[in-house]
């Protein structure tokens, strides 16, 4: 396998978030569903280069929180 850019491919996926003016996104982390040529189900993660695995793993706690509603994507948990 080779790095590939995935910017176009998350285009045609229709990937969207919710952004307000303003907002300037720093990091991210992207989980991949892959279907193999073989049929077989694939899991891959990509993230911005300034990530490292402990915080690719902070971030991936938070939107798994986000997801099932333990805490709001705004909410300020200082």
């Amino acid at each position: 396998m080779a790095d590939q850019q995935i910017g176009q491919l998350l285009d045609t996926l229709g990937v969207t978030t919710d952004l307000d003016d303003g907002d300037l996104v720093t990091d991210a982390l992207v989980i991949l569903k892959i279907l193999q040529p073989d049929g077989s189900i694939a899991l891959s993660i990509a993230a911005t280069d300034t990530r490292d695995w402990i915080n690719q793993t902070g971030l991936l706690r938070a939107a798994i929180d986000i997801s099932e509603g333990r805490i709001r994507r705004d909410e300020d948990n200082d």
